[in-house]
Formats: structure tokens, C-alpha cells, sequence
């Protein structure tokens, strides 16, 4: 294999991880409704994850002929489903406890396709819009991971094939940006619907994201890049973090002018710059800025971050009228750093460093066994009714006077109808849309 195609050995860089941390940061303000382009915080943290994974690829490419696909997916499971089945399990005893009605039992119908990682293509098949009805659903957030995980699958067998042999690096790179672009294309097709779950959360249309930081981690971007000055890379990257900055500020939510016409996507492109830039002089005035020891902590802990503060967010009491201010979103970022601290260290890092018990068959057996845990409480928490806690009924009938209740078609006029003229929800769930407008449930 040439030269210009083998994968160097792999060095930590502490400025990927404070991109992470950045990302993860946008997310949770966009999350509390503080920063409504933070949701291209997620877009980040894809084009990181197929940076990373495709170097690790072509790394154990050029070193071995060919990457090890299970042991590869073994390394995803053992740090990705630890953490996230605690999670899953933790979140669903909280919700029984503390809960709404509403909220258990959608965490309970959306729990397997989590287990599956495929709980975006639940969300899209049941046409559950993530911007107006994500505050009901616990595990919303877990979308991406789905998208990352349904990456993992493919990515790694197409990397197998294309980058074997000589121009091994310039294949995998030509079919990335041709798979980003293919993605691109469906993003501006389905972008152009109403309601943008589908191009949102689709693994198809979010593929670009990852493709394009596969397409970084090649030898022929990282040629493209060595020729530069550390004062060019500096200069270049403060221009991209000015403009990744205004995006996530100047972005006002899901409706913004030509964020599904190529908006995504090229925050997605100065992303992966950015990203080669940093891997490439991570010792740079921006590599040491935004590897600084803040952002740096808060991207080791992004995952569990991750995972944890949407449950925090929809469980810890809000203000009843208007958005939530700065005092409750400090105490909800708080407990969820506090989560995911302890999840990092009880959970993550011994399974991660292999530490005593998680390692070799008493790791899977762990791992199958916290499963098994997960869904015998899955399956012994009972299941509240549709539209249970959502209406008052006995002061429901209070409220109308007894002229009211005049005889039509066989029933009164007090049934079926809900508070003040509210309109039924969908299935019979009737309470649902008044509750989630009169408790001052966010939109997102």
C-alpha cells in the first residue's frame, strides 16, 4: 500500500474532545430554549463520529489488511449499550415514580425501538414530529444514537470493501462525499415538508454529516491540509468557529430560510474542516483554545451528558407559564452533569478500561444481564391508560352547568369533549395536547 493511503498510529487529541464538549453544550441550550440553532450541535458531534470511526477503520486497514468488523462493533457495544441501558432502566423507574401518566407511557411503548436502535424510524413511521412532540416523549433525544448506531453497521463494511489495495484512502473518500451528496439531495427533497422529522431524523438524510467527517479522515484530505502554515490553520479555524458560533445563534429553529436546502449541511462541511484542521496542528493557538481544560471535561462526558439531560429536562418540575428561565435550566444542566459524572465512573470507564468485572465473558454477562434487568422492569411497570392523569374529570363535569348537558344522537353534550373546547388528541387521547399546553410543556 502506498504511502500517501496508510493510516499513521492515532494520537489523542484534546481539541476533538472539546469540539464535543462545544457540541454538547449548544445542545443542552437549545434543549432548556435558550439557543434555537443548538440543535446543530448534533450535527457535530456526527461529523466527529465519522471522522473517528473511518480513522480507526483505515488505521487497522494499513496496519492488518483489513479491519476486524466484530471485534470493531464489539468496542461500540461495550462503550455505547452499558451506559445507555442504565439509562433506559434508570429513566423508566423514575418515571413510574414521578411521572406523569402521558410520559411513562410513551417511555414504555418507545423503549424497545430504543433496545433495537432504531427508535428514530419509530418515531417517523408513527409520524411523531420531533419539534412539537418531543416534550412528551423521554427518550426523544435517542434518535441520534440510533442514526449513529445504524451508521456503524454499514460504514464499516463499505470501508472494508473500498479501501483494500492501493488508492484505498482515495475510494473510501469518493464514496463518502458521493454518499453525502446523495444525502444532501434527499435532505432538500423531504426538507421541503411540512413537518421535517423525516429529513431530520432519517439515518438516509443524516448520513451527510457522517460522510463528510469520513471524508476528513483521509489521506487525501490530510495531504490537502499537511501543506498549511500553523498560522494559517489558526486563522482558518477561528473563521470556522465564528461561523459554526453564528449558526447556532443566529439559527431561529427548525424553520429557518434553507436549513434543509443545504444549511445542514454546510455546517456540516465547516465542521469537517475543522475537524482535519485540529487533527492536523492540534498544538495550534485554536487546537490549545478549544482543547482547554473546560470544554475538554465537559466532551469526555458528552455521551452520558448526552444521554441524561432530556430525561432530567422533562422530569424536573417547570415553571408553569413561559419558558424556563436561568435558575431552573442551571439546576437541570446541574443534576445532568451530575448523572452523567456518575455514570462515566461507575459505567462507562470500568467497561471502557476493561476494569475488573467488565472484562472478557463476566463483561458480556454484565452487559446481558443489566439487559435482561431492563426489560423484565419494562415489562412489570404497569401501563397507565390513555389519557389518564391528563383530565380532571370530576371537576371536568363540574364545570358545565346542567342546561348544558342537552341529549344529542343519545349522548350528552359533557361527553367526549374536553376542557374549554380543547380538541381530542390522537387515538382517543384526549387530554394529551390540553395538558401538554396548559402545564407550559416546550416546544422543540
Amino acid at each position: 500500500m502506498a504511502p500517501t493511503t496508510s493510516a499513521p498510529r492515532r494520537t489523542h487529541v484534546g481539541a476533538l474532545d472539546g469540539l464535543r464538549g462545544l457540541a454538547v453544550a449548544a445542545v443542552l441550550l437549545f434543549h432548556a430554549g435558550h439557543l434555537r440553532g443548538g440543535f446543530l450541535g448534533v450535527d457535530l458531534f456526527f461529523v466527529l463520529s465519522g471522522f473517528l470511526i473511518t480513522g480507526l477503520l483505515l488505521e487497522e486497514l494499513g496496519r492488518s489488511g483489513g479491519p476486524r468488523l466484530v471485534a470493531f462493533w464489539e468496542r461500540r457495544a461495550r462503550r455505547l449499550l452499558p451506559a445507555l441501558t442504565v439509562m433506559v432502566a434508570s429513566t423508566l423507574l423514575l418515571a413510574w415514580a414521578f411521572a406523569r401518566p402521558d410520559l411513562l407511557r410513551y417511555a414504555l411503548q418507545d423503549a424497545p425501538w430504543v433496545a433495537a436502535q432504531s427508535v428514530n424510524w419509530h418515531y417517523i413511521g408513527e409520524q411523531i414530529g420531533y419539534w412539537n412532540a418531543s416534550g412528551t416523549r423521554l427518550f426523544a433525544h435517542l434518535w441520534s444514537i440510533g442514526v449513529e448506531w445504524q451508521f456503524y453497521l454499514a460504514w464499516p463494511l463499505t470501508v472494508a470493501l473500498a479501501g483494500r489495495g492501493p488508492g484505498g484512502h482515495r475510494r473510501v473518500a469518493l464514496v463518502a462525499m458521493a454518499g453525502a451528496l446523495v444525502s444532501l439531495l434527499l435532505t432538500i427533497r423531504l426538507g421541503a415538508a411540512v413537518d421535517t422529522t423525516r429529513a431530520y431524523e432519517g439515518t438516509d438524510t443524516r448520513a451527510s454529516s457522517l460522510l463528510l467527517g469520513a471524508a476528513a479522515a483521509t489521506a487525501p484530505v490530510r495531504n490537502a491540509v499537511s501543506g498549511l502554515s500553523r498560522t494559517a490553520v489558526d486563522v482558518i479555524c477561528a473563521l470556522l468557529l465564528a461561523g459554526l458560533f453564528a449558526s447556532w445563534l443566529l439559527t431561529g429553529g427548525e424553520k429557518a430560510p434553507g436549513l434543509f436546502q443545504g444549511g445542514m449541511f454546510a455546517h456540516s462541511l465547516a465542521g469537517a474542516a475543522l475537524i482535519a484542521l485540529l487533527a492536523h496542528a492540534p498544538d495550534g493557538l485554536a487546537g490549545r483554545m478549544i482543547g482547554s481544560a473546560v470544554p475538554r471535561r465537559l466532551g469526555e462526558l458528552s455521551y452520558s451528558l448526552y444521554l441524561w439531560h432530556w430525561p432530567v429536562y422533562l422530569l424536573l418540575p417547570r415553571p408553569e407559564a413561559g419558558p424556563a428561565g436561568w435558575g431552573w435550566t442551571i439546576v437541570a444542566a446541574g443534576l445532568s452533569l451530575l448523572a452523567a459524572v456518575v455514570s462515566k465512573a461507575t459505567v462507562e470507564d470500568p467497561i471502557r478500561l476493561r476494569t475488573g468485572w467488565a472484562t472478557g465473558r463476566r463483561g458480556w454477562a454484565a452487559l446481558a444481564g443489566a439487559a435482561v434487568v431492563a426489560a423484565g422492569l419494562w415489562a412489570a411497570i404497569p401501563r397507565p391508560r390513555p389519557g389518564a392523569g391528563t383530565v380532571d374529570v370530576s371537576r371536568l363535569s363540574q364545570s358545565w352547568p346542567d342546561s348544558s348537558r342537552q341529549e344529542t344522537g343519545g349522548r350528552t353534550h359533557a361527553e367526549g369533549l374536553t376542557p374549554r373546547g380543547g380538541r381530542p388528541g390522537r387515538g382517543g387521547d384526549a387530554g394529551g395536547l390540553w395538558h401538554q399546553r396548559h402545564r407550559g410543556a416546550p416546544r422543540r
